[in-house]
């Protein structure tokens, strides 16, 4: 490396610190725009704004039947880059003697999950969601281990 690379790589350097203290040194003199919020406090004041595409822990919305979306197809634990999804499935007779496969239950390892998002785009149904919850520390480990579909939900009709 050479006596000139070793300049050019100084000034470049000075110039990137230059350029961030820029926009420091701006934050720093107009103290009315707020950038930074107060976590704890803006909660409880209720002032606390999650971005839209914030991604939180994976929810399955249910109506008020009871119904959700989630057709047992798999394809979101096929997704999951690290396993933290678990569909256990069971035939169901339909009233014109048809066997369909159902969920029994929908299992989310939240201790596992890194929250790409992967499942939700992978689902064909849009029968999970990334929630807004983001507070999951716990003592006991076995409290991230969540069922997703409700006791006694159902298939929502029309979903195939």
């Amino acid at each position: 490396m050479g006596l000139g690379s070793y300049i050019s790589t100084v000034f470049s350097s000075v110039k990137s610190l230059l350029s961030g203290m820029k926009l420091t040194g701006y934050y720093f003199t107009h103290h009315k725009e707020i950038v930074t919020q107060q976590y704890p406090e803006n909660k409880r004041e209720g002032a606390l704004i999650l971005p839209e595409r914030f991604r939180g822990e994976v929810t399955m919305p249910h109506d008020e039947n009871n119904e959700h979306r989630c057709t047992g197809c798999q394809s979101c634990e096929l997704s999951c880059p690290n396993g933290s999804i678990k569909i256990i499935t069971k035939q169901e007779v339909q009233p014109d003697g048809k066997k369909k496969k159902a969920i029994d239950t929908w299992v989310y390892h939240l201790d596992m999950c890194t929250f790409c998002n992967l499942c939700i785009e992978a689902c064909p149904t849009q029968a999970i969601v990334m929630g807004q919850e983001f507070e999951h520390s716990v003592f006991d480990k076995k409290k991230l281990k969540k069922i997703l579909n409700k006791p006694d939900s159902k298939l929502k009709a029309g979903v195939e």
